[in-house]
Order: structure tokens, then C-alpha cells, then sequence
């Protein structure tokens, strides 16, 4: 299993890394999406032989904690430990549905694959997620489109809460404030994996003051894919 901790053997990584030239590369992320916000994004360039988050197993604690928060600091333990290349926060803040931040990140030899991620507001525990993709060896650019990944760490019950990891309810920044209901009942049944998997998407309701879920169905509904990454190789 690829999935990494603080604990991780650097040596071992050493060993398994394949060489690759540095090089400098323009990222540019566009949220695809017409009501849904990502919290600060972390673009990271690291060795092949390990991953920030692998779909089909258990989520790190690293990962539950910005996918129920937004919070990039567990995954920034990892990445200073395995010597990646980081841009974090390209957006200054949230990056607002249809909006596109763009940030110039320089790898080192041998972190040859990037990743991103970061939390979907409003959701309990969804983050968009690139898995290791391997940056060009030639100079042009390149453009992928990344998918809504679930955590698995909290039911979807669309509810308003702190997004304090391992408590229940999704977090509410100032700018959803006015776009999300209260005193849902929680929507049930609609989570039966515990590992990180392609994120069903929100159901909401269109009540703002009870019904099931504090989500807005006309609004904080999606389909796959919600990002667009370029990336020019210089």
C-alpha cells in the first residue's frame, strides 16, 4: 500500500524513487462547478512510490483532516517529511464556483508525479483529488480533469457543523452562509463505504429552514468531473 504517514521510511522511499530532472511548472486549477467551493488547494510534486491518498483504502488522518475541515496542515507534515515540492494556497482562500487560480511550482529531481487535492464546501468529507500523475518530461502543456472523491470518514447527512475532524456536520465559511438551510434532519442512508471512493454528489433539499439535508438541491449539485488542471512544463 502506497499511503503515507509521518512515520513513513525515508530511506526505503529513497530507494524506491526513480530519477527525474527538476523542473518549473504553471499549474492552473478551475473549479467546474456552479455552487460548490474548494478550500485552500495543495499541488504537490513527490516521488512515485508513495500517494497523499489511494481510492479503494482507509483514508490518513492527514487526509480526514483536510477533507472534513480543509485543512492543509497534516498534509504538509507529509509532504516536508518526503522532501516534495509544494504549492499550497494558490487561491489565497476559497476558490469560488467557475473561478480559476493559477501558481508556479519548481520540483526538485526525482518528485516526478503531482497530486492535489483539497475539501468541496458544502460536503461533509468530499475533496477533489489528482493521484499521483506523472508530470511530462517535455516542455508544453497538459490539461487533466479531476474527479469529487468521498473520504469515507463522516456520513453524508448534509448538515450543518464545525468540520472538526471525527464530528459530525460540514463546516459553513462566510460565503455559503446565506446559500445553506438549518434544522435539517440529516440525510441516511446513502453511505456504505468506509474508504475513499468517487464521491456521489450532494442531494439536498430545497427548504432552508427543516427537511432533511441544509444543502440547497438547486444549487450544490454536481457531476463528474469538477476540476480542470493545466499544466504548462517549461
Amino acid at each position: 500500500m502506497k499511503k503515507l504517514s509521518p512515520l513513513f521510511n525515508l530511506s526505503v522511499l529513497s530507494l524506491l524513487s526513480a530519477p527525474a530532472m527538476s523542473a518549473e511548472l504553471d499549474i492552473s486549477i478551475q473549479n467546474l462547478t456552479q455552487g460548490m467551493y474548494f478550500t485552500p488547494i495543495a499541488a504537490v510534486a513527490h516521488i512515485p512510490s508513495a500517494s497523499l491518498f489511494e481510492v479503494g483504502a482507509a483514508a490518513s488522518p492527514e487526509l480526514q483532516m483536510m477533507a472534513e475541515g480543509g485543512s492543509l496542515d497534516g498534509l504538509a507534515t507529509i509532504a516536508s517529511a518526503i522532501s516534495a515540492d509544494v504549492l499550497a494556497n494558490p487561491a489565497g482562500g476559497l476558490l469560488a464556483p467557475t473561478h480559476v487560480t493559477t501558481g508556479t511550482l519548481m520540483t526538485n529531481e526525482g518528485n516526478s508525479v503531482l497530486s492535489i487535492l483539497a475539501m468541496i464546501l458544502p460536503t461533509n468529507d468530499g475533496f477533489i483529488g489528482l493521484d499521483n500523475w506523472t508530470i511530462p518530461t517535455e516542455a508544453g502543456t497538459y490539461t487533466v480533469y479531476i474527479n469529487a472523491y468521498d473520504a469515507g470518514t463522516e456520513a453524508n447527512d448534509e448538515l450543518r457543523g464545525s468540520g472538526m475532524p471525527g464530528m459530525p456536520g460540514m463546516p459553513v465559511p462566510p460565503p455559503l452562509e446565506p446559500m445553506l438551510g438549518s434544522g435539517g434532519s440529516g440525510v441516511a442512508g446513502a453511505d456504505a463505504s468506509a474508504l475513499v471512493h468517487i464521491h456521489r454528489g450532494n442531494i439536498g433539499d430545497d427548504s432552508m429552514t427543516d427537511g432533511k439535508s441544509d444543502v440547497t438541491n438547486t444549487v450544490h449539485r454536481w457531476l463528474n468531473p469538477i476540476a480542470k488542471v493545466t499544466v504548462t512544463v517549461k
